[in-house]
């Protein structure tokens, strides 16, 4: 027997679909649905809707966007010549905050992870190859998370791109292992961008 109505069960479910949101929290954020008016409820439901229909992945680095290309590719002083490979959006946010890297990203979506059953194959992998075919790139900074998945992806990219002679150099993480860029702040950024090392 479900514990609430159904139209509020189906709705904590919704909610503890989201990373990161247990039971409580989920029954707390369907309670606080509850309490919109109905102009309320209408807005947050169009704003999840045009989210998904809105944002899509830029043509060139795969960060998110909604344009054809997102804003960092679009600004024309960026340094092409060096390419810094996240594993997802927030990451370049983080990076972004920074306001010390002036290069352009590239978006993995994810990281190898064998156990999840994530390989090289389900990453923008083969999108960051076709990027260095044109000889512009002479730099790769690796900037996955520093966690089991994250090293590997780094091994990876570095043994398929250092034969390329392109540069390859990871971020100096003053990070603790295990941590991940979006919760860093900008000074352990700034010092991880700078400190980076070859590979």
């Amino acid at each position: 027997m479900a514990e609430y109505i159904l139209p509020l069960e189906k709705l904590i479910e919704q909610f503890r679909r989201l990373p990161g949101i247990g039971k409580k929290t989920a029954i707390r954020l369907a309670f606080a649905v509850l309490d919109f008016s109905p102009e309320e409820a209408e807005a947050f439901a169009e704003a999840v809707r045009g989210a998904k229909e809105q944002v899509r992945t830029c043509s060139i680095c795969q960060n998110i966007s909604d344009g054809e290309i997102c804003s960092v590719c679009a600004d024309t002083n960026r340094d092409r010549s060096v390419i810094c490979v996240v594993e997802d959006a927030k990451a370049v946010m983080s990076l972004e905050k920074v306001k010390e890297y002036g290069g352009v990203y590239h978006v993995l979506h994810g990281a190898i992870s064998p156990m999840a059953g994530i390989g090289p194959d389900k990453l923008k992998i083969r999108e960051l190859i076709e990027r260095l075919g044109d000889g512009t790139v002479e730099e790769i900074i690796i900037a996955t998370n520093p966690t089991v998945e994250g090293e590997a992806t780094a091994m990876y990219l570095t043994k398929l791109i250092k034969p390329l002679g392109i540069k390859v150099s990871r971020l100096a993480y003053g990070i603790p292992v295990g941590g991940e860029l979006e919760y860093a702040d900008e000074v352990t950024l700034m010092r991880a961008i700078e400190g980076r090392r070859v590979m």
